[in-house]
């Protein structure tokens, strides 16, 4: 059974979605999670459910003061932070002839700028430490181009960039990097979704629970000290890629 007893494991985007899961498997598995999200809301809603090892943070990451306070924040409310997984993210789908060039700005910005920020702002405080993880949420996109997807598709290769090079510098810090790669998944990241496309994929199993994704998160995490797991890519069995 996965161990994560005594520690501290902060997610990003974790009101909904992945992350909530995430933090959910995390608590399973004896960690305290800190749930990090700008809606405050929905973020103390959940932590109300998920009882007294759900800390909340309230975190804009597209205000770079607001990323600034995050660390401190983590600190002071859990006494520690032994993972970090950056796993807010936007999607964006469609043709890029029709696209709107603001709406890919915004997505660019949390999924590479807010993203990369994020894992800035807790690398100093981990290799101090000379120890510590982590997971960058990426996608089966981030490999394979994905014809429907452009902007996100680029994006997410560029997760990938900046997961690997990141890893071999940290490396000798005693910090693991890698990258979770998943492919459709039920969340609201997929609301813009065609509806017949919506319905084919989940008619065809050709999408994954969220918790299926925590759960090889709680893996990665639990890896021995001399292991990484670099990407764990993970599918559902009708996605043929």
């Amino acid at each position: 059974m996965a161990d994560l007893t005594g520690k501290v494991v902060a997610i990003t985007g974790a009101a909904s979605g992945i992350g909530l899961a995430c933090a959910k498997a995390c608590i399973e598995a004896g960690a305290r999670a800190v749930l990090v999200d700008r809606d405050e809301s929905a973020l103390t809603q959940v932590c109300n459910d998920l009882g007294e090892n759900a800390v909340p943070v309230v975190t804009d990451l597209l205000d770079k003061d607001s990323v600034a306070r995050m660390l401190p924040q983590i600190l002071e409310k859990a006494g520690r932070l032994d993972a970090f997984h950056a796993n807010a993210g936007a999607y964006i789908g469609g043709d890029v002839l029709e696209g709107d060039p603001d709406a890919w700005d915004r997505v660019l910005d949390l999924n590479i700028n807010a993203a990369f920020r994020s894992v800035q702002a807790v690398l100093p405080h981990l290799a101090k430490q000379s120890s510590g993880d982590v997971i960058l949420t990426s996608s089966v996109a981030g490999v394979i181009p994905v014809v429907w997807e452009p902007i996100y598709t680029a994006s997410k290769h560029a997760v990938q960039a900046f997961t690997h090079t990141v890893r071999r510098q940290m490396s000798k810090h005693g910090v693991r990097v890698g990258a979770i790669l998943p492919g459709p998944v039920v969340t609201a990241l997929l609301d813009d979704w065609p509806k017949a496309k919506m319905e084919q994929a989940l008619a065809e199993g050709s999408l994954m629970q969220p918790k299926e994704v925590a759960d090889c998160v709680v893996f990665m995490l639990t890896r021995p000290a001399n292991v990484t797991i670099r990407d764990l890519v993970l599918l559902p069995n009708a996605v043929d890629l």
